[in-house]
């Protein structure tokens, strides 16, 4: 069953009631105009999280908080966006995505986001929403969705398990540690063995702007880096948003067995005690052509 709704299912279902629609952009974005009644977290976005148990416990604390605050109780279906589906680094599939993890399952994302939205025709609003405040039921039911450092080390060494590195080329290639700059990160490079798949290949346009490509067409892309139904990914980025976006984009294709390894990059990269790979992805191949 799909996690994406369109902009006319998603203007039917907020007449119907029972929608808490989430907008993920920053707060001048969002005061510029949204879809009207939207409440806006960008917290969703900008929270870098660690996988230390204090870490996790933070996560979960902030966003079950965060989320009461917006009203969501469990009876209502929280519908998540961003400016489009590649403009904002894949921030409402990483609410989306927090919120299975807090075990919260009546969860949308608007496909296309509030580009979509527009180009659909439907109206915008600048008047902030509010709504009332709830108390939300965080379970346990989605906790083996996020991993840990440890996790991924005894992944380096499990040939069931792909490492899915979704970043932008620059980062894979180490010529960049982030989205925020070359050198916020201390170390440029990869989890030891990960394939890679730019997040950005997981989209196509249309003229409604950016969308999840067909189940196919996913499976087609995946299949590049050996990656089948049957595979058992751990996905991961700088933090974790355009994982999400990979993470929701893989379950549309059928591909569930899958995780991500939040901390990410940020995480990663900070503790060098941790392996990495180093230099061109490439390298070898170039010279062992070089050599024949």
């Amino acid at each position: 069953m799909t996690v994406l709704i369109s902009p006319a299912e998603l203007d039917t279902a907020m007449k119907a009631g029972g929608i808490v629609v989430i907008d993920t952009r920053n707060p001048a974005a969002y005061a510029e105009g949204h879809i009207p009644g939207a409440v806006n977290l960008h917290d969703i976005f900008t929270y870098l999280a660690t996988s230390t148990p204090e870490g996790m416990a933070e996560l979960r604390s902030k966003f079950a908080a965060a989320f009461g605050e917006l009203g969501l109780s469990g009876r209502e279906t929280a519908v998540l966006y961003e400016g489009s589906m590649n403009s904002g680094f894949g921030q409402s599939c990483r609410g989306y995505f927090l919120l299975q993890y807090l075990g919260y399952k009546n969860a949308k994302i608007l496909h296309g986001g509030l580009a979509a939205w527009i180009a659909a025709g439907m109206a915008v609003s600048t008047e902030a929403a509010t709504r009332t405040p709830a108390t939300f039921p965080v379970t346990d039911a989605g906790k083996g969705l996020i991993l840990t450092k440890e996790d991924i080390l005894a992944a380096l060494d499990d040939p069931s398990v792909v490492l899915l590195d979704v970043r932008d080329v620059d980062e894979w290639v180490g010529e960049s540690s982030s989205p925020y700059g070359p050198d916020f990160c201390p170390r440029k490079g990869r989890l030891p063995g990960a394939r890679w798949i730019e997040w950005y290949r997981m989209m196509k346009p249309t003229a409604a702007g950016p969308m999840l490509k067909s189940k196919n067409e996913i499976l087609a892309e995946c299949a590049t880096a050996g990656i089948t139904p049957a595979s058992k990914v751990y996905i991961y980025c700088f933090k974790g948003a355009r994982a999400s976006n990979s993470y929701v984009a893989l379950a549309e294709a059928g591909i569930t067995n899958t995780a991500i390894y939040f901390g990410s990059w940020n995480e990663w990269s900070r503790d060098p005690a941790l392996p990495i790979e180093e230099g061109l992805p490439f390298a070898s191949a170039i010279l062992a052509e070089a050599a024949e």
